[in-house]
Parts: structure tokens; C-alpha cells; sequence
């Protein structure tokens, strides 16, 4: 049983693919609860919408609210995107889906994108340790990492990148300047996301330089 909560952005009858965004948020104790207000929740908003409509009337979008803030000992953001994507089958079926996660939950994204429905991941400014480990092959993986980030390392999304690479396809984008909120630069994070996602599950033609570069086989690329 879980306290975790899906909340639809667009739901379309007839979808192609799914999308679900994850929020990050650090822990405030043990079994803090979520606030849909919280501005780590808040923040994925415009990137759920900017998701919708690139996807238009061919994707459905989640928003996924964890049980809990942060990591605890008992319950992690892991565990309730299991429990979306089961509710994500149920509700539309064996259609491809696509993660997108910011801090912690790029994290959660990155480490449950094993699941056997996930085609892609987009990890923005993910808080990722030296130590995480997931085999992600088959799977097209987007880093985006703003370069003046001091709470998620870019340097621990790059190494964890170069990991990934050897059996998966993987690209880091910097972008200069971005810090951890993504409140400089966000339309870019926005665009990166939505982009990435339409390409890898609908097969539409990447519209930035970054993403086609990455969908071309770059590893790294500055935004």
C-alpha cells in the first residue's frame, strides 16, 4: 500500500506512449509527507504541460507525487514509480513509456528505468551517487545538467553517464549557467525534455541541436 499519487496532465484515449514526470525533493525527516504545493512538485508543472503539448493528442502524461520526501529507510521515490508504472499498464495498456525526473527524482528515474516498459529516460540536474548502479540497456537515456549546479554535482550525472553508456545510449547535455532549480534557463531544461521524449517514443524529428546529437550517438554535448 502506498500514499503515492498519479496526477494526469493529458489523457488521451487512444495514446501512443506515457510519459511520467517525477518530482525531486530532499527529506525533511523520516515519512515526511509530500505537499502538492511543495516548489519541488511545483516546479515539474511547466514541464509535465510543455510534455502535453509537444505530445498533443498521441501521448498521456502523469505527474507522479511520492509517498515521501527524499529517501527513508522504509519507502524511496524507486519504489512509487514501480507502483505508477504498474498503474500506468493498467490504465493504458502496453504502450512504451518515457520517465522524465528533476534531483532525486532524476535519480528515481535513472535507477527505475530498468522496467521493462520504460523505452526512455530524462534526467534533469539529477542528484545521483558514485555508488548507484542500473543496466539500462536497450533503453535512450538524456542527462541535462546545468554547469553552475551546486547541489547536484554535474560531475556525478557525467560519471554516472559515461557508465550507463557502455550498454545503453546516453547523451549529456550541459547547459551553461544552470543552477538547480532550473529557474534560469528552464525553458531550456522544458525543451530538452519535451524533445527528447517525442523523438524516442513517437519518432518525431528532434527539433534541437542537442538531442539530435545525442539520438545521433554523441555522449556529450554542451547545450
Amino acid at each position: 500500500m502506498t500514499d503515492a499519487r498519479l496526477v494526469p496532465v493529458r489523457t488521451p484515449r487512444d495514446s501512443e506512449g506515457v510519459v511520467v514526470v517525477l518530482h525531486g525533493g530532499a527529506s525533511r525527516g523520516e515519512r515526511a509527507m509530500v505537499s502538492p504545493t511543495q516548489l519541488s512538485v511545483l516546479r515539474m508543472v511547466p514541464i509535465a504541460r510543455r510534455i502535453a503539448r509537444a505530445g498533443r493528442s498521441r501521448l498521456a502524461v502523469h505527474r507522479l507525487l511520492n509517498s515521501h520526501r527524499g529517501w527513508d529507510s522504509q519507502t524511496t521515490p524507486v519504489m512509487d514509480l514501480a507502483w505508477a508504472l504498474d498503474r500506468v499498464a493498467e490504465q493504458h495498456g502496453d504502450v512504451p513509456v518515457a520517465l522524465v525526473g528533476h534531483s532525486l527524482g532524476g535519480r528515481a528515474a535513472l535507477l527505475g528505468g530498468d522496467a521493462p516498459q520504460v523505452r526512455s529516460v530524462v534526467a534533469l540536474n539529477p542528484w545521483v551517487l558514485p555508488s548507484d548502479r542500473v543496466d539500462l540497456a536497450g533503453r535512450q537515456v538524456l542527462v541535462v545538467h546545468g554547469t553552475d549546479d551546486r547541489i547536484a554535482l554535474p560531475s556525478r550525472s557525467a560519471g554516472l553517464a559515461r557508465r550507463l553508456g557502455r550498454d545503453a545510449t546516453v547523451g549529456h547535455v550541459s547547459v551553461p549557467g544552470g543552477r538547480h532549480a532550473m529557474l534560469r534557463h528552464g525553458r531550456t531544461f522544458e525543451t530538452y525534455a519535451a524533445d527528447f521524449v517525442t523523438a524516442t517514443l513517437l519518432g518525431a524529428e528532434p527539433r534541437t541541436r542537442a538531442v539530435a546529437e545525442v539520438l545521433a550517438g554523441a555522449s556529450s554535448v554542451d547545450g
